[in-house]
């Protein structure tokens, strides 16, 4: 069954006004796509039907010229990228997700929790770099009260005054609210007075019932994961969104997955952008299963452009995908490559290969060299470009 988001959805009927796409349609190989390229053409939105038929296709170059089309009547052929640091204050979790390798014990071996002056001592490294964004995730502590991420939140302002604090998922917001016994609308006002001005995207994994139940029964739902996104947005705050797929998912929960998320983004209006996160098996309960190949990646990319209308943005996020499979979904609907991070921590133990962090340099080369045109953006996709 379909995610509901919202009763209130049930009212809406209008959808976004969307661009007739130009499209090839003699570079489709797959029959099934043809009818997915007729509704572009025609400036008409994608249903789960269409969604599904484009996330079992292996017609690799129709996705591209599908989701390339898509991305150059939103985007053109400009590139973001921002100047970050990842923060991960600390890995002691009551979840115990499944398919997470970072999180540990109270008293386990490798068990960390940042105080707020080692947290900005972490971001105040490097001065010579000028940040736009501080990126600040961590876990369910089962101990912490919300006193602690307020006072994590105003040491990093302290430490970088220029850089945006995007922090916390709705996971944590729900955490902190449970840990508080109050509101997640309380929650909100206390973090934002400490400085919350954005959130990035994590926890939604993926939002079907029979997965969470599986994989992270502790988490919070996806329906309670889209409603404290639609509060953030209420408030001014933009967030992201992510799916974790490549795990024990179907096809038709992916597709019902960002179904959801376009749902919400109509009525509520405040994601940023949205980042497929391929799934790292290594070190987790589930290190049995493969690695997803190239085809799945870029297939996930193509369709979350196609199918999320009304997302500004799709991220090709170099960490989990590498660098240069990150470059070729720039082709694949793609039109960010998030951006510097410096510290990785929560991918790399699950098995991530990939450098920790990548220089302005490296960035801007693997757009360039890609045919794109770089932007160096904000935190709210505000071109930092110099004249």
């Amino acid at each position: 069954m379909p995610l509901t988001v919202n009763a209130a959805l049930a009212g809406l009927e209008s959808t976004p006004s969307l661009p007739s796409l130009d499209i090839d349609t003699r570079l489709l190989s797959d029959p099934a796509l043809k009818p997915v390229a007729a509704k572009l053409a025609h400036g008409q939105r994608l249903d789960a039907e269409d969604g599904l038929a484009l996330m079992t296709s292996k017609d690799l170059l129709g996705l591209g010229a599908l989701a390339h089309a898509a991305r150059l009547a939103k985007n053109g052929k400009a590139t973001h990228y921002v100047l970050n640091r990842q923060i991960n204050y600390s890995n002691i979790c009551g979840n115990r997700c499944t398919f997470c390798a970072f999180w540990r014990e109270l008293d386990g071996e490798g068990a960390y929790l940042l105080s707020p002056q080692e947290a900005a001592a972490l971001a105040a490294e490097h001065p010579e770099m000028d940040l736009a964004e501080l990126h600040v995730v961590g876990s369910c502590h089962p101990e912490m009260g919300l006193d602690y991420y307020c006072e994590l939140l105003s040491a990093l302002a302290s430490a970088r005054p220029k850089a945006t604090l995007k922090a916390f998922t709705p996971v944590e917001i729900e955490h902190f609210a449970h840990k508080e016994g109050i509101s997640t609308t309380e929650v909100f006002e206390r973090l934002m007075k400490a400085g919350l001005k954005a959130m990035p995207g994590g926890g939604a994994e993926v939002f079907s019932p029979r997965v969470r139940a599986e994989l992270c029964p502790s988490k919070t739902s996806g329906e309670r994961w889209l409603a404290i996104s639609g509060q953030a947005h209420a408030l001014g705050l933009p967030t992201n969104a992510t799916m974790l797929y490549g795990h024990i998912e179907t096809p038709a929960e992916r597709v019902e997955h960002l179904l959801a998320l376009r749902d919400q983004q109509d009525l509520s209006g405040g994601f940023s952008a949205f980042i497929p996160l391929a799934f790292h098996p290594e070190n987790t309960g589930l290190n049995e299963r493969a690695r997803t190949t190239g085809l799945d990646d870029l297939r996930v990319i193509a369709t979350s452009r196609l199918l999320l209308d009304n997302f500004p943005h799709i991220k090709a996020y170099w960490v989990m995908l590498g660098p240069k499979l990150a470059q070729v979904a720039l082709n694949f609907g793609a039109d960010d490559l998030d951006g510097t991070i410096v510290e990785e921590r929560i991918t790399h133990t699950a098995g991530a290969t990939t450098a920790k962090g990548m220089t302005e340099e490296e960035l801007r080369h693997l757009i360039t060299s890609a045919g794109f045109v770089p932007v160096r953006r904000d935190s709210f996709y505000r071109s930092l470009e110099q004249d």
